[in-house]
């Protein structure tokens, strides 16, 4: 049976020229655009735009569908008020930088799929809790039609699948903290458990219909595009705990330990005698060609006569 993913590799390799090239540069400046508009109306006193924008359930159940695009334009930074305007730039060249590498490694088409489809799942999710939280509770159903739903959801994806195609790349957290990217996705991610973890018992089940749906989009739209690596971490870990806690190798360590404990050594040179004990940052290696067990040290493995 056929996966989704290999639908979308196969639209991607169809369809080479889908999508907008370079999209993560127009939402960046989208962002950047809405975010000085609304510094510059309110402190005139007018209506923000992006409330005009933003993606409210509610409001586009009344009409007003052009929320459902426009929500991408609105900067997440509204989110997390208070955190200012140099939260905003960082955050901007951080998911511009993300977004340009994956563009850069996958073509435009796959990187625009990964982009809509994190759309599409944010907009089925935010209904999903909309409607959740309507059967639940009307009165947390009129706050939760309040709260703006934000892109926040897509860049989360976003930095999950720059940590997979790229784990090592290292960044510098306030320019000093070195952090490689795979840790940054471990880091994120431990923040939003604890997000959940921190609220109180009756907190969490009036917040959950809420928040649990948006988080599962973001996850669910990464496990679309790398089920199959996700798969492959999980089955290589499986099979190193079943090597390490296998009979041969317990057995096999045990006998390395015996061996050491009545030579005092492990590995000794077969040329000059240097053994591991005498210096443990020697490497040894055993030789192939030699007929026998013969051990040598990094400074005679390639040098030495071969014993036939």
């Amino acid at each position: 049976m056929k996966t989704p993913l290999h639908w979308l590799d196969r639209f991607s390799y169809d369809h080479p020229n889908f999508g907008l090239p370079n999209l993560i540069r127009w939402v960046v400046l989208a962002n950047v655009t809405v975010y000085v508009m609304d510094a510059v109306t309110s402190a005139m006193g007018s209506m923000p735009l992006s409330s005009f924008l933003a993606f409210y359930p509610g409001a586009v159940l009344h009409g007003q569908v052009w929320r459902l695009v426009t929500f991408v334009l609105v900067p997440d930074s509204y989110s997390l008020t208070g955190l200012g305007p140099l939260w905003f730039v960082f955050s901007m060249l951080f998911y511009y930088y993300l977004g340009t590498a994956l563009e850069q490694h996958w073509g435009t088409a796959r990187f625009n799929l990964f982009y809509l489809c994190g759309v599409i799942l944010t907009v089925i999710a935010a209904f999903v809790s909309y409607g959740l939280t309507s059967a639940v509770n009307p009165e947390l159903a009129a706050l939760f039609s309040m709260i703006p739903i934000t892109i926040g959801q897509v860049n989360f994806s976003i930095l999950l699948a720059f940590a997979t195609v790229f784990p090592d790349s290292e960044f510098r957290v306030y320019f000093v903290i070195p952090i490689k990217a795979k840790w940054l996705a471990v880091f994120y991610l431990a923040i939003r458990v604890w997000s959940y973890m921190r609220l109180a018992g009756p907190t969490l089940l009036m917040m959950l219909p809420i928040l649990l749906p948006l988080d599962l989009a973001a996850i669910l739209n990464y496990l679309l595009f790398f089920r199959g690596e996700v798969g492959n971490l999980f089955a290589r870990t499986r099979m190193a705990n079943r090597h390490r806690n296998s009979a041969q190798t317990i057995n096999f360590q045990k006998a390395q330990k015996e061996l050491r404990q009545r030579r005092g050594y492990l590995h000794k040179c077969a040329v000059c005698g240097v053994t591991d004990q005498d210096d443990p940052n020697m490497e040894f290696r055993y030789c192939s060609k030699c007929n026998g067990y013969y051990c040598y040290c990094a400074n005679h493995i390639n040098n030495h006569t071969h014993v036939q």
